[in-house]
C-alpha cells in the first residue's frame, strides 16, 4: 500500500486506495467525502494513512 504520486489532490491517499483497488480515483473520493456524513473517524483514518502509507517509488524512465 502506498500513497499515490499521479493520482493525489491533497496527499495522495484516495489515489492510492484506488491504484490498489483497481478504482477510478474520483470515486474513492467521492465515497470518502460521503462518508464524512456518517459519524465516525473518517478523517482521523486519512490523517493517519497519510503519516503511515509511504509515496509511491518514483518511477526512473530510459532516455530522461
Amino acid at each position: 500500500m502506498h500513497r499515490s504520486r499521479h493520482h493525489k489532490m491533497i496527499a495522495g491517499v484516495c489515489g492510492g486506495l484506488a491504484e490498489r483497488f483497481n478504482m477510478p480515483p474520483t470515486l474513492v473520493r467521492l465515497l470518502f467525502v460521503l462518508s464524512c456524513i456518517l459519524p465516525g473517524p473518517q478523517v482521523v483514518a486519512y490523517l493517519i494513512m497519510w503519516v503511515v502509507f509511504p509515496k509511491a517509488p518514483a518511477q526512473k524512465y530510459a532516455g530522461r
